[in-house]
């Protein structure tokens, strides 16, 4: 299976900056796109970022022209610059990732996997 493992969040005040990555390891053949995720306190998971392996971008709209996500194929990592943050930010944030991997058998199948998530806190 694949595995994914997030690192990067914490307290910052509004209007600060925060990076988190998302490092993917396992069996893995390709991976197709990666996303962002964030869930509040009773709210539901929301989509905050995406991209494809090509790097093509999708951003939510309350984070467009705050956040930027990246990644590095070579080492099957995600990132998600957080600057100008606000409260409203605050929330548990999650990474997702869809592709294919060698699975025990050898034989190739898609995969969807989470990250643990990491919290982050903005506030004075």
């Amino acid at each position: 299976q694949v595995q994914l493992v997030e690192s990067g969040g914490g307290l910052v005040q509004p209007g600060g900056s925060l990076r988190l990555s998302c490092a993917a390891s396992g069996s893995i053949f390709s991976i197709y796109a990666m996303f962002w995720y964030r869930q509040a306190p009773g709210k539901q998971r929301e989509l905050v970022a995406a991209i494809t392996s090509g790097g093509s971008t999708k951003y939510a709209d309350p984070v467009k022209g705050r956040f930027t996500i990246s990644r590095d194929n070579a080492k099957d990592t995600v990132y998600l610059q957080m600057n100008s943050l606000k409260p409203e930010d605050t929330a548990f944030y999650y990474c997702n990732a869809k592709g294919r991997y060698y699975s025990d058998y050898g034989a190739l199948e898609d995969f969807t996997s989470w990250g643990q998530g990491t919290q982050v806190t903005v506030s004075s």
